[in-house]
Order: structure tokens, then sequence, then C-alpha cells
């Protein structure tokens, strides 16, 4: 029986990177128009909780649908990606990449596994759980943000990477910022490494709509956390109840746009990011965008950003897909 190795950690963010990330989001995404906030902001502890919730919603389907895919073809992606190291971005409980797991140890092959995330507390944890359910596997622990850090990924030893990111958190990024994200990605990889992509697919917008504005109103609570996060870090008074949470679909851009609008006007105090907000009736703040996609148009972002495209896998329905790309 192999031994039980210890973690290890790479502490990349500094204790104040938080609170100074987010007055900085605040003054820019708040302080022009049109309104918005970064989505990594819905995730405080509240939120998460939330969006476990979310997940199993009956209307959202992309968390069931990935989940069908890794434990129908996780061998085959294991095999066909040849890698003895796995990162992940935004790992956070690695609930899903424990099937990715199951099937590297079955086949021997992973002497390393690298999580990455913001949350220090939640990669430390979970570290440890997964160090002692695989034995012999190093886990290497990266605390930092995947969207400042991928020079920083672990190498893992001589053998081929691959990295995983997972959930369609791809979606969440605008074209330009995917486009920058892929590309130093593929830069920051060794030729034979390998990503592993996962993306929510176009399909009816009447699906779409219901997945994200569920009939229990978890979503819209979740979109409306993001306020008292605010409230609580910066002092603000946002008033809840004065915003309606409005999910539309996009059909030109082929994405989810999720918005909080005012219901009245209203003046809006932030202090801790020396900001007022004076908002008019019908004013609406976008909190995230959730792209959609289809298969040819992941193949192309890929292709341009320097990936060559390996397979495909998608569930019975059709509704999400995981692409396996590889650094030529």
């Amino acid at each position: 029986m192999p031994e039980v190795k210890e973690p290890v950690f790479s502490v990349l963010l500094d204790p104040d990177w938080a609170s100074g990330s987010l007055v900085t989001d605040v003054q820019r995404g708040l302080g022009s128009q049109p309104l918005s906030l970064p989505p990594k902001w819905l995730y405080d502890d509240a939120g998460s909780v939330l969006f476990d919730e979310i997940t199993r919603l009956p209307e959202y389907y992309p968390f069931a649908r990935e989940h069908e895919i890794l434990s129908a073809h996780a061998a085959e992606i294991v095999t066909a990606s040849g890698a003895t190291t796995l990162v992940e971005l935004g790992s956070g409980t690695s609930e899903k990449t424990r099937i990715l797991l199951d099937a590297f140890a079955a086949t021997g092959q992973l002497a390393c596994f690298a999580p990455v995330d913001v949350s220090e507390g939640i990669l430390r944890s979970s570290a440890a759980e997964i160090s002692s359910r695989y034995p012999g596997v190093q886990v290497e622990g990266v605390v930092g943000d995947f969207t400042l850090h991928l020079a920083h990924l672990p190498r893992g030893g001589e053998g081929r990477r691959m990295v995983a990111f997972l959930g369609g958190t791809i979606g969440n990024l605008y074209r330009e910022e995917r486009g920058a994200f892929l590309g130093a990605l593929a830069d920051s990889l060794e030729p034979g490494d390998s990503l592993l992509l996962g993306t929510d697919l176009v399909k009816s917008s009447d699906r779409l709509i219901a997945a994200y504005d569920d009939s229990q109103g978890v979503t819209a609570e979740f979109v409306l956390n993001s306020l008292q996060v605010l409230n609580r870090e910066l002092g603000a008074d946002f008033d809840l109840d004065q915003f309606a949470y409005v999910p539309f679909w996009d059909a030109h851009m082929e994405r989810m746009d999720l918005r909080l609008r005012a219901e009245m006007p209203q003046r809006v105090t932030i202090p801790g990011a020396d900001l007022v907000l004076d908002l008019s009736a019908g004013e609406e703040i976008r909190v995230e965008i959730s792209t959609k996609f289809r298969v040819s148009k992941i193949a192309a972002e890929l292709e341009t950003a320097g990936f060559g495209i390996t397979r495909v896998w998608t569930d019975d329905a059709g509704d999400f897909a995981l692409t396996l790309a590889t650094k030529p």
C-alpha cells in the first residue's frame, strides 16, 4: 500500500487580496456605465451554500449533465490525456473531479494532483481528504486566482499535465477575456499537456431561462447576495428589497445575462469604495453572464488559442460538452 503523502501548498495571494480586489472591482464596475459586478463576488460562504443548492435544483441541468459525462467517460479521458499530473482550476471541494481521480487511480498513472482555488480553508480541507483517499498521490495545492497565476501551475514531475476547467465556468468570461485566458493557459503548458474544458451547449431559451430563474427563487437569492457582500465588506447600504432579479437570454451573443434591476430611484453609499451610486428606476447592474457554446465554436476558440482538439464528449441529451484539447 503506498504511503499517504502530506499535502504541500503554495500561497500566491496575500491576506489582503480579497478586500483590495473587491474595492478595485467595485470602483471599476459601479463607477462607470454600464454598471457591473464581477461574478466572483457571488461566492462568499453564503453564496457558496446557495450555489450548492442551485446545482441540485431540478431546473438546473449543467451539474448533472457534466457529472454524467465524467461518470461514463472518465477512463477514456484519462487514457487519452496520458497525464501523470492533474491540475484543477477553481477546484472548490473537487467533488466532480474525484470521478477523474478514481479513473486515474485505476490506472496507477497519477503522481500529482494540483487543485487551484482562492479559498485557502476549503483548499486545505479538500487536499487532506484527497491525500488520504489516494495514497501515493502528491497533492500540491495552490492558493491563487487562476486568471492571475497560470504561470505558477505545478509541474508535478516529468510527465504530462492535464488541466481541468469544469462546470462551464469558462462561459462567465467575455469573448476577449476567454481568448486572453486560453492563450495564456496554452503559453503556460508544455507540448503534450492538455486541457479538459467543460462547456454548456446552446439549447432552447425556455430551458435556459428556467435553469437560471428557478421556481424556488434560489438563483435570485444567490445573485442578490452579491449586494449583501458589498454591505458587509464595504459598509454599503443596498436595500435588497428594492432590487429585482432579471435573467434573460441574449440570442445574439448566445448567453444568459443575469442582472439586478433597481425598482425605484435610490442613492446607495459604498464607504469602503469611496463611492456614491445614484440609481434611477429600472437601472440595472450586470452581475454575471453565462455563455452557451456550440461544439464548433469551442473548437475554433481553442485552436485560435494554440490548442489542437483531441476529443469531445457530450451527455446523451446533448446539453453539455467536455472537450480534451492538447498543446501540440
